[in-house]
């Protein structure tokens, strides 16, 4: 096998590097293993090299398989210096953080502080209009609460430029929210709004009297030795070696646009977190396994609602339905300059974590969950020859189509 680490591998080089053996996983007690065909290590690969080709500076991936641990990397991690992409860069994960917010609000359940059916406002006295909307509600996008983020970034740079260095309290960002109407009645059909988890952030807070950092550090972070992890607001920098984000603008052809710095106050318990790829796949593998909740409480969270074609969302964890049978769990993620693939197998032992790091081009959104098919289904036959759909969105602005530029090779 032909190492694939760097940018500068070779065409030859088409498949993902074996880096090390790892210790399996503790699955929760009495699961059966979850029989999935061999991966594609080329397919994940060949879907980086794609995305790089379709516009974005650099693409990482890492696919772990029991003990077996590959990795792959093209592209650059910071287009003005030439550094290479390489998979222990950190960066900002996005939506994925709505999963650490729901394991937060999850464990506050199993400790007895919470339920799941009780009224949000029972919690936070008068912040919703509606007693009716209750905490799991909010947690599977069926709220109805009206996502604030489409009005912030229906011009996606000029938008941006607006909250870059902006402060924001939940509060405000629930009042962005209510200024405009419900989409959907409480209890109705998913609707996916970053509003939803702004409120997750606010429970917790309110339930243990410490920020959403602290509870992020004490109840994932730490016992899951997370190194690499930071929950950074409203600080604008990404500490240690990152790879830098670059936003693609609405209109065809203009230059990317630098998008690294900046507070993510916008989002906070909605996307703010910083990750790697391979502490995105101990959290993963943590919380599938049964490590990070109760196993009522992993059965709530897989309790899914339908959320689009192939697709449905539990508690902060969304479920893809792939063309080989496999179902994969986990979250993707859309923060200026980064997008984010993060899933997992039912038990936690494969997993598959990538990046672009680009947003707002809809080609690279669509071709980086290819790299789901590669992990989870192996190699493409002609009884699966099913195309992934195009996404209309990225979880941010999600009712705001995203750009679909014509590949630079940029």
């Amino acid at each position: 096998m032909v190492s694939a680490t760097v940018a500068r591998a070779t065409a030859a080089a088409a498949a993902l590097v074996t880096l090390m053996a790892v210790p399996a996983h503790a699955a929760v007690p009495g699961a059966r293993a979850e029989a999935l065909p061999a991966p594609d290590a080329t397919g994940v690969w060949n879907v980086l090299r794609t995305a790089q080709r379709q516009g974005a500076p650099g693409a990482i991936a890492r696919l772990d398989d029991g003990d077996t641990v590959r990795w792959a990397a093209v592209g650059v991690a910071d287009r003005g210096t030439g550094r290479a992409l390489g998979n222990a860069d950190r960066f900002r994960i996005g939506s994925v953080t709505k999963t650490f917010s729901a394991v937060v609000l999850l464990q506050l359940a199993d400790e007895g502080k919470l339920s799941l059916d009780a009224p949000v406002n029972r919690y936070l006295p008068k912040l919703l209009p509606d007693d009716r909307i209750t905490v799991r509600h909010v947690l599977s996008h069926r709220s109805g609460l009206y996502d604030y983020t489409n009005d912030m970034f229906a011009k996606t740079v000029p938008g941006f430029e607006a909250v870059r260095t902006k402060v924001f309290t939940y509060r405000q960002l629930v009042k962005r929210s209510l200024a405009k109407p419900r989409t959907t009645a409480p209890g109705g059909a998913y609707s996916y709004s970053n509003t939803n988890f702004v409120v997750a952030g606010l429970l917790i807070e309110k339930l243990t009297g410490h920020s959403v950092r602290t509870e992020y550090r004490d109840r994932i972070i730490g016992p899951l030795k997370l190194k690499d992890t930071f929950y950074v607001h409203p600080g604008t920098k990404i500490p240690g070696r990152h790879t830098r984000g670059y936003l693609t603008p609405d209109t065809a052809g203009a230059a990317l646009v630098d998008s690294t710095e900046q507070t993510v106050s916008w989002a906070q318990s909605a996307g703010a977190v910083i990750s790697t790829t391979k502490d995105l796949h101990l959290f993963l593998s943590a919380l599938l396994g049964g490590r990070l909740t109760s196993r009522a409480g992993l059965t709530e969270m897989r309790r899914m609602v339908p959320a689009g074609t192939g697709q449905a969302y539990g508690l902060g964890l969304r479920r893809r339905d792939l063309s080989c049978g496999v179902s994969v769990y986990g979250h993707t993620g859309a923060v200026q300059g980064y997008y984010t693939v993060a899933f997992a197998s039912k038990d936690g032992k494969r997993s598959l974590t990538a990046l672009a790091n680009t947003s707002n081009n809809g080609t690279v959104l669509t071709t980086m969950l290819g790299a789901l098919e590669s992990a989870f289904c192996g190699k493409k036959t002609k009884a699966r020859a099913r195309t992934l759909r195009a996404e209309r969105y990225e979880d941010v602005a999600p009712s705001v189509p995203v750009n679909r530029p014509a590949a630079t090779g940029s």
